[in-house]
């Protein structure tokens, strides 16, 4: 029987330390919404609004990085990208900062058309839209953002 209980517990503890691994402890703009009802009151303010906005970014849903904690004008963001899917990502992102209290929240769109050739310049060809009314400066910081993607040149 203690053979019994002895499989049982390494069992659990497996289960709970590879359900550890699936969460790093780093937090990703996709998983936001769920997380706070905070975030997700905050980011409805920002888009109820927008006109044509995609579905994946109403809802903050699609492939993510981890965010990373950014100051701007003195005040604190956790920011990340998002993008519609990880094959799509050149093409359809979303970089997005909230505010620390989680009272604010901004977010720059970046499409650029698909098919672009592997020697453009996605810079060039991109369009930019701001989301939630950013000032210079915060949007200076979502495309620095933006920049520190190797594949963006």
């Amino acid at each position: 029987m203690s053979v019994l209980k002895t499989v049982a517990a390494a069992l659990l503890l497996g289960g709970s330390a590879m359900a550890m691994a699936a969460n790093d402890g780093q937090t990703r703009v996709n998983e936001l919404l769920n997380a706070d009802p905070q975030y997700r009151e905050t980011w409805q303010s920002v888009v109820k609004k927008e006109e044509r906005l995609p579905e994946w970014v109403m809802n903050l849903s699609g492939d993510a990085e981890q965010m990373n904690a950014v100051e701007e004008d003195g005040d604190k963001y956790l920011v990340g990208p998002l993008c519609e899917t990880q094959q799509t990502c050149l093409n359809k992102r979303l970089i997005v900062a909230f505010s620390f209290d989680k009272e604010d929240a901004y977010a720059m769109l970046v499409e650029v058309p698909a098919g672009l050739p592997a020697d453009k310049s996605p810079t060039r060809h991109a369009d930019y839209r701001f989301l939630g009314k950013p000032d210079q400066g915060m949007q200076d910081m979502l495309m620095e953002q933006l920049k520190k993607d190797p594949k963006w040149y």
